[in-house]
């Protein structure tokens, strides 16, 4: 090959390598003409922060800008490297190359959506809430024994109900003497467990103010025993009480001292000597409210009507009262409801003075009475308690005031079941658990008949006997020993012949 040969290849080669070169420059983009090489390397990375999407829209534009390059190879035929004097031209289109992360960048301000954790803040849905509350029904529930049978029967006596929930338990301190009135031990644990086993229960637990209170004592000796109390000295019988209690855990007891304090019936009475009763009271209330960790209410209950005395005449005081009560049986004889609401110290009076003296109201004794299955007593009552919303009732259920105990009331049990039966309480009620054992239909196989010997208008606290098996013979131990042994002992007759 001539020198001159290789001239012209080595120019030829010359142009064609610049052609290369200028080609290769040109389809590196305008940018890269731009003297920006290293920019365009660094602009891929550059949405990436942003949003996944951004690179595939950056990378749209790259298959772009070689369409109008195409014509490359004519660019190359300037036999110098003039290529790259056009090339300013293309950085105008390098301005729309950062437009399209321009667009992708509000797109994720409306994911961040920043006014949406401020519009819960102000919980629109949570001041709603408590506009849902059902309202509450009055606490309510029944005497159906002092001892353990009374706590078991509430069970049954639910079920009988078809599952209303009997929120309040009710007991007697006995009155015989002062070591049962301080709370003798044994005597309240069962009650403190039921009260215990729910937050929403309430324990009401009538405390005699004297010794032998059913002892027929005389008013004389009442006037004196009231005026020993006045002056502070059987203090310890109740500071003891109140120790039990809160060692019980049941410090929020509901405490019906002195009740029917108008009537003739307890040593207890007012009547004798009010202002000596009065001051008694205070000094038990606050020897009781001096214990560490109490929280008792105290029930100022008296029975329905003048009785002996007006009831108003014992108030104690505002300050030493925290509910006031009515037992209100269906008495006297050929009394209406209606009359014994507007009677003076009836039912009206009652919740009058009450709502005066800023007082919660209350039924620790209600039921049948001397106008015998009083169908239309038992609507009226109920109806009145629905209205006036007492804090807790508790209707005494044995003969003669009874309706489920009680079998010689059927009408007036048809009213009380018909109202009570299925009613909800504060919490939504479940059937206890003893309620698949029991025949909701009547109450005889739920329990024996536990009728109290003598018709007493208040529900003094004894033994509730159960129906002795045939031919055979109950014994009489004493209240104490029955009620440990839970009930009565029977001796059978025929112990002979069947040894035979």
């Amino acid at each position: 090959m001539t020198p001159q040969q290789r001239g012209v290849r080595s120019r030829r080669l010359t142009v064609v390598a610049a052609a290369l070169v200028a080609s290769a420059a040109l389809a590196c983009g305008p940018g890269f003409a731009a003297g920006a090489g290293v920019t365009r390397v660094a602009d891929p990375p550059a949405p990436t922060p942003a949003v996944p999407a951004p690179p595939a829209t950056a990378q749209t534009p790259v298959p772009q800008a070689p369409v109008p390059l195409a014509p490359v190879p004519q660019a190359a035929a300037p036999q110098t490297p003039v290529p790259l004097a056009p090339a300013p031209e293309p950085p105008a289109p390098q301005n729309p190359a950062p437009q399209p992360p321009a667009p992708v960048t509000p797109a994720p301000v409306p994911p961040a959506v920043t006014p949406a954790p401020g519009t819960p803040a102000p919980s629109t849905p949570a001041s709603s809430t408590p506009t849902l509350t059902p309202p509450q029904r009055p606490a309510f529930g029944a005497y159906l024994d002092y001892g353990p049978l009374g706590v078991a029967r509430m069970a049954q006596l639910s079920t009988w109900l078809g599952g209303a929930e009997l929120r309040v338990g009710h007991t007697y301190l006995p009155g015989d003497r002062w070591s049962n009135i301080e709370g003798r031990p044994g005597f309240l644990d069962v009650w403190a467990h039921w009260r215990r086993e729910k937050a929403d229960r309430m324990l009401v637990l009538n405390v005699p103010m004297m010794e032998r209170n059913e002892d027929g004592v005389s008013d004389a000796e009442v006037r004196r025993l009231l005026r020993r109390g006045a002056d502070g000295e059987f203090d310890q019988h109740f500071k003891a009480l109140a120790e039990r209690l809160v060692e019980l855990d049941v410090p929020d007891t509901v405490l019906v001292l002195g009740w029917e304090m108008n009537g003739i019936t307890y040593t207890h009475r007012c009547g004798p000597d009010p202002e000596a009763w009065k001051t008694y009271w205070n000094r038990i209330v606050t020897a009781m409210r001096s214990v560490p960790g109490q929280a008792f209410k105290f029930d100022f209950a008296p029975s329905r009507g003048r009785d002996a005395v007006p009831w108003t005449q014992c108030y104690p005081g505002d300050d030493t009262v925290d509910i006031v009560g009515m037992d209100s049986y269906d008495q006297p004889s050929g009394l209406t409801f209606e009359e014994q609401v507007k009677e003076p110290y009836g039912l009206q009076e009652h919740v009058d003075f009450a709502k005066k003296h800023g007082k919660a109201i209350s039924y620790p004794e209600w039921g049948l009475f001397r106008n015998g299955d009083n169908a239309t007593y038992m609507r009226g009552m109920l109806g009145w308690m629905d209205a006036h919303k007492p804090l807790y009732n508790t209707l005494t259920d044995y003969c003669p005031h009874g309706v489920w105990q009680c079998r010689q009331n059927p009408q007036a049990s048809e009213v009380y079941r018909a109202v009570l039966s299925g009613r909800p309480a504060v919490p939504t009620l479940l059937p206890s658990p003893p309620a698949p054992s029991a025949q909701p239909a009547t109450p005889q196989p739920v329990t024996p008949q536990p009728v109290t010997p003598q018709p007493v208008g208040q529900p003094v606290p004894q033994p509730s006997p159960s129906a002795a098996p045939a031919r055979c013979s109950p014994l009489d131990l004493g209240d104490w020993v029955e009620y440990w042994l839970g009930g009565k002992l029977c001796v059978r007759l025929d112990w002979y012949s069947r040894r035979h």
